[in-house]
């Protein structure tokens, strides 16, 4: 029996935190011209514009992580130890993908088309984030810590939700927008 209980997952600040960024992702959407979305931005290869695709993705691909933790994180951990390797071993195809597909993507998920998906994935992000039983909050697994600064070696579920605002946030501020 552990000596300290756990704390329970605080589900509203997430959830806030996620309708924070929405809104301050409208916000730059709102308030960029033509021209802003064009200007490249402040140490990335990206555009605004593709950066803002790119923040948007990050939300997209917490979606996709949430199955991959909740299967990985009930098996032992050697085998998202080695998941993660193998990851982190094509980190440089990995880059490039990341790069290029932001730069395509951002053609199709436009500044006028971007808010949208924003708000579908991050709406889905809070209904799910409100319906997950407290138990799932605990399972984790490994990472590919070369893909990402936010990514660390071992993450719970918990970590995986609050990772795409840090995500945003750090991206956020290479934007020259303002």
């Amino acid at each position: 029996m552990r000596a300290v209980a756990e704390a329970l997952v605080d589900r509203e600040e997430i959830a806030a935190e996620l309708e924070r960024a929405r809104a301050e992702f409208h916000e730059l959407l709102a308030r960029g011209a033509a021209a802003d979305f064009d200007r490249p931005s402040n140490g990335t290869r990206w555009t605004n514009e593709q950066l803002l695709f790119h923040m948007v993705f990050g939300f997209m691909v917490v979606a996709r992580l949430l199955p991959l933790v909740r299967a990985l994180g009930r098996l032992p951990a050697p085998v998202s130890r080695s998941y993660a390797w193998l990851l982190d071993a094509v980190t440089t195809p990995f880059h490039a993908i990341n790069y290029r597909g932001s730069c395509v993507a951002a053609r199709v998920y436009n500044r006028k088309r971007m808010a949208g998906q924003c708000d579908r994935v991050i709406a889905r992000l809070q209904r799910k984030l409100a319906a997950e039983p407290e138990k799932n909050f605990r399972l984790a697994m490994h990472f590919p810590v070369r893909w990402d600064p936010f990514f660390t070696d071992y993450m719970t579920l918990e970590a995986v939700y609050r990772y795409p605002t840090k995500h945003f946030d750090f991206h956020r501020r290479q934007l020259t927008i303002d």
